[in-house]
């Protein structure tokens, strides 16, 4: 008998073609099937039409047809040596390339406090705004001389009244004394801030100030002023209603014409500087 040869077959070979080739009962190759197409998404749901309504009826919950936001860019944050950026939407009142034309002396003069390069220092006079406003987001940024002259009230003194009416008071008071409801950042005469989160002399510090104007009805007050305060980041009133329009050694009286006003900053004799102070309207929900 003769001996029986042997054959190797090339089974890794054959395997590749297997794996790249179907093959049907009658021997012919046939290619892969194809892969099946994911299912499309769901639609987006942006809203219902068939939940609660609010309280007040006018809108459901998640409602639909609700008017979407105006879409704003934010600003950025300031630092010690330079001022940051505001809102997109925000009315620039000091800042690097704006002038004084939005300001005029409370006697009704041209301005007369000088500005260089976007910082302004406080001069005679009160300095105010020519547009007056009601509700809005105010960001001041100031610093009181880092040269310390006085004491108490007589350092680094100034103030900044919303409508013309309403006193944050500006002082260096750091590491400094006075009556509580004349500090720094204190609605004048009225409340001291929750802290004292005053920055050193010299130093650039910030307010950022919400406030609704007070409402009256037939002449009479409704609601009154309200302001909250956030001093260099720091939360100092917390809505707030003012007893009335701030003034020295006496509380002010709600009258019809405190609704609306110019954003005023107080001359009291000390060199303040001012930098980046912005303004933005504040309007209802859905307008």
């Amino acid at each position: 008998m003769s001996p029986v040869k042997s054959f190797v077959v090339p089974f890794v070979a054959l395997g590749v073609v297997c794996a790249a080739l179907a093959v049907d009962v009658a021997g012919t190759p046939q290619a892969p099937p194809a892969q099946a197409a994911p299912p499309a998404p769901p639609p987006s749901v942006v809203g219902y039409t068939d939940t609660p309504r609010h309280p007040d009826g006018k809108w459901r919950v998640h409602d639909s047809t609700r008017p979407v936001p105006r879409v704003v860019a934010p600003g950025t944050a300031s630092t010690p040596e330079r001022a940051g950026q505001p809102p997109a939407d925000a009315i620039v009142l000091i800042g690097a390339g704006a002038d004084l034309s939005k300001w005029r002396m409370k006697s009704g003069g041209a301005p007369t406090w000088k500005m260089e390069n976007g910082v302004l220092e406080s001069g005679k006079e009160y300095l105010q705004t020519r547009d007056e406003f009601s509700d809005f987001q105010l960001h001041v940024e100031f610093a009181t001389p880092k040269v310390v002259k006085g004491d108490g009230q007589g350092r680094g003194n100034s103030g900044v009244f919303l409508l013309g009416r309403f006193e944050v008071q500006v002082l260096d008071s750091f590491q400094s004394r006075t009556y509580p409801d004349g500090q720094a950042a204190a609605m004048y005469g009225q409340f001291p801030p929750l802290v004292n989160a005053s920055r050193a002399p010299g130093e650039w510090q910030a307010y950022d100030i919400v406030f609704t104007a007070p409402r009256f009805t037939d002449g009479k007050l409704a609601k009154p002023a309200v302001v909250t305060v956030l001093h260099n980041g720091v939360v100092v009133h917390n809505a707030t209603a003012y007893l009335g329009p701030t003034a020295h050694k006496l509380v002010g009286e709600y009258t019809p014409q405190s609704a609306k006003g110019p954003i005023e900053l107080q001359d009291h004799g000390n060199p303040v500087h001012f930098r980046n102070v912005w303004i933005r309207p504040l309007s209802g929900y859905d307008q």
